[in-house]
C-alpha cells in the first residue's frame, strides 16, 4: 500500500501542476487566437496618375480576327543547334476612318437634295495578339533564355498580324462598311441624299538637292 502511494504522489503532483500552468496560460493563449485572424489580410496600395486625356474620332468599321502557328528559330552560338520556340496565336486588327480629318471643306451641299463629304482614308487603326487565346506549344534549346526567346516570337507574331491584315484587304473592306454604315446615317441626319468620296492627299513636295 504505501509502495502504491509513493507511485501515486508524483503523478499526482504533475497533474496538479499541468492544471495550475493550464489556469494561468489559457488566457494568454485566448488573446492570442483572437489576434488571428479568420482569413489572410490583404492591402493593395494605389498611385494612379492620369497622364494624358486624348478625344477619340477613329469609327471602328472592321475587326480581322486570326489563328496562325508561329514557329520562331534564332541561332545565337555557332556550334549548337538553334533555339526554337513554337506558339499558338489568336491575333485581331481593326480597320477605322478618323472622322477627326473631315473638316468643313470636305462637306459640300449640291442643290437641296445632294450632300457630298470626303472621308479621309482608311487606316489600319490597331493590331495585337490576344495572349489569352495564345499559348506556347514547345520550346526547344532555348539555354534558360525561354522567356526572351518567347517573348521575341510574340513580338514576331504581333507584326505578322498587320501584315496578314494588310494582305487580306482590310483596308477595302474598311472603306466598304463606311459606304454601308455612313451614308444610311448621314442621309437620316441631313435628309439629302449622301455621295461619300475620298479626300484627295495633297501632292509631296520633292526634296532639294
Amino acid at each position: 500500500m504505501m509502495l502504491l502511494l509513493r507511485r501515486l504522489v508524483p503523478l499526482l503532483f504533475l497533474i496538479a501542476l499541468g492544471w495550475f500552468l493550464w489556469r494561468k496560460v489559457a488566457p494568454s493563449l485566448r488573446d492570442l487566437n483572437s489576434l488571428v485572424e479568420p482569413e489572410p489580410r490583404v492591402t493593395v496600395t494605389h498611385n494612379t496618375v492620369l497622364e494624358k486625356i486624348e478625344g477619340m474620332g477613329k469609327l471602328e468599321l472592321v475587326r480581322y480576327r486570326f489563328k496562325d502557328v508561329v514557329e520562331y528559330r534564332k541561332s545565337t552560338y555557332r556550334f549548337l543547334p538553334d533555339a526554337k520556340v513554337a506558339l499558338i496565336v489568336a491575333g485581331e486588327a481593326i480597320g477605322c476612318v478618323d472622322l477627326r480629318k473631315v473638316g468643313a471643306l470636305d462637306v459640300v451641299f449640291e442643290g437641296d437634295s445632294v450632300v457630298r463629304v470626303a472621308l479621309p482614308a482608311p487606316e489600319l487603326c490597331t493590331w495585337r495578339i490576344d495572349h489569352s487565346q495564345s499559348r506556347v506549344y514547345d520550346t526547344e534549346n532555348a539555354l534558360l533564355q525561354d522567356a526572351a526567346l518567347v517573348d521575341e516570337g510574340y513580338k514576331y507574331a504581333e507584326q505578322n498580324v498587320r501584315r496578314a491584315a494588310l494582305q487580306s484587304g482590310i483596308l477595302a473592306q474598311t472603306q466598304q462598311n463606311a459606304e454601308q454604315i455612313l451614308r444610311p446615317m448621314l442621309e437620316t441626319l441631313t435628309g439629302r441624299r449622301v455621295v461619300l468620296t475620298q479626300q484627295i492627299a495633297p501632292p509631296q513636295r520633292g526634296r532639294l538637292q
